[in-house]
């Protein structure tokens, strides 16, 4: 598992936000057309409190902005019950694969003129190698309740499976040497 947090007083982006080259670099369209359906107050909350979410999920991946990765690629929207929802494309979601990385839930809160935002990445791919061997074991919908749970299953999936291909070769090296 790896955590990511972000603090961010909400008036420090309202210049940016006026810049409209900011707002597309940063945002997608989704999050922009949410925040377009807001009152302006309560946009500027909004969006302010996805861009700590973003920044969060960034530390969860260990880059930070630059690195190939942009804001824009971290969309930050929500599911049917406003809860929201993080969503990778481009390098931020080749990052999540480097990592195993198979899913990032945020939480948002605000208060007063502050916002925090708190990122958990759940790992669920395991990978191990043996001599010339890599077994990638992953483990699929995993809450985040169930994320170490998840973890050792795929590392102790990957364990068991290295282990039988090992098995195997040395019962074809013993079979071959038999025969000779």
């Amino acid at each position: 598992m790896r955590i990511g947090v972000d603090v961010l007083a909400i008036g420090e982006l309202d210049r940016l936000h006026t810049r409209g080259w900011f707002r597309r670099h940063t945002y997608d369209e989704r999050e922009l057309e949410l925040a377009g359906s807001l009152s302006p107050s309560r946009a500027r909350e909004f969006l302010a409190g996805r861009f700590a979410a973003k920044e969060a999920v960034l530390k969860v991946l260990g880059t930070g902005f630059g690195k190939g990765i942009s804001p824009a690629h971290v969309s930050v929207l929500r599911d049917d019950r406003s809860a929201p929802v993080v969503r990778l494309a481009g390098a931020a979601a080749r990052r999540a694969g480097e990592l195993g990385i198979g899913a990032i839930t945020v939480s948002i809160a605000h208060k007063n003129e502050c916002v925090v935002a708190v990122a958990i990445g759940a790992i669920t791919v395991s990978i191990a190698h043996k001599n010339e061997c890599v077994v990638a074991v992953a483990i699929g919908d995993t809450s985040p309740g169930d994320t170490a749970l998840g973890t050792d299953l795929a590392a102790a999936g990957a364990r068991i499976a290295l282990d039988k291909i090992a098995r195997s070769r040395a019962d074809i090296g013993k079979a071959r040497n038999s025969h000779a």
